[in-house]
C-alpha cells in the first residue's frame, strides 16, 4: 500500500504559502509507515516546532490501474474519507529553501491519518462537496471539492501514468486555504458533506 499526495490543487492554498501555481499536479509519496494507526492520538514529533494540519479529501484505489483515462477513473474507487497530511512546516521551509526533497517534511510517522472511509454514491455530488477540518471547536479550514484545480478523477489519471495504482492505495488530494499549527491538546475533527468522519486528539 502507498500513500500519493498532491500538492498545491487549491489556488488561494497556494497563495497563503506564497507558492507558484504549478502547469501540472505536484506528487508526492508518504510510505505506510506514515499512516496513523486507528484510534491513535497524533503525537507531535521532537524534530519540529511547526507542525501544521492540512485537511484533504482521500480516495481508496479498489484494482489496479496504469494510463487510466479521466473519464474510467470512477471506476477505480468507491469510497471517500478525509483525513490529514500533517506537514512539519519549518523542516519543510528549510528543504525548499536547499532544493531537497520534502520527505523529512511530509512522510514522516504518523503524518497520515484517516477518517472513516464512507460509499462515494452516499454523496451527492463528490465533485462539489464541501469538507472542513475543526480545531478545538473553531472551523479552520473549509472548502468544497468542485475547488479543485485538478479533480479527483483528473489526479487520478495523473499518479496512474507515473505510479501503478493497486488495490489499497490512498491519494490524498490536496489541501485548502486555513493550514495551520497544531498544540498539544488540540482535539480535530473532519467533516465531508456534513458528516463527522474523525475526532483526533493531539499530545
Amino acid at each position: 500500500m502507498k500513500i500519493v499526495c498532491i500538492g498545491r490543487n487549491y489556488v488561494e492554498h497556494i497563495e497563503e504559502l506564497n507558492n507558484e501555481r504549478p502547469s501540472e499536479p505536484v506528487l508526492f509519496i508518504k510510505p505506510d509507515s506514515a499512516l496513523l494507526g486507528r484510534e491513535c492520538p497524533f503525537a507531535i514529533p521532537e524534530f519540529s516546532d511547526d507542525i501544521h494540519y492540512e485537511v484533504e479529501v482521500v480516495v481508496k484505489i479498489t484494482k489496479v490501474g496504469k494510463h487510466i483515462e479521466p473519464k474510467f477513473a470512477h471506476k477505480y474507487y468507491d469510497e471517500v474519507t478525509v483525513g490529514i497530511d500533517f506537514t512539519a512546516r519549518d523542516m519543510q521551509s528549510k528543504l525548499k529553501e536547499k532544493g531537497l526533497p520534502w520527505e523529512k517534511a511530509k512522510a514522516f510517522d504518523g503524518s497520515a491519518m484517516l477518517g472513516e472511509f464512507i460509499d462515494k454514491q452516499e454523496l451527492e455530488n463528490l465533485y462539489d462537496t464541501t469538507f472542513s477540518l475543526i480545531q478545538n471547536g473553531n472551523t479552520v479550514q473549509e472548502a468544497s471539492t468542485a475547488q479543485m484545480i485538478w479533480n479527483i478523477d483528473e489526479t487520478i489519471a495523473e499518479v496512474s501514468k507515473y505510479f501503478t495504482l493497486k488495490k489499497g492505495d490512498l491519494i490524498f488530494t490536496g489541501t485548502p486555504k486555513g493550514v495551520g499549527k497544531v498544540n498539544e491538546g488540540d482535539v480535530l475533527e473532519g467533516t465531508l458533506a456534513g458528516k463527522k468522519l474523525f475526532r483526533l486528539n493531539v499530545k
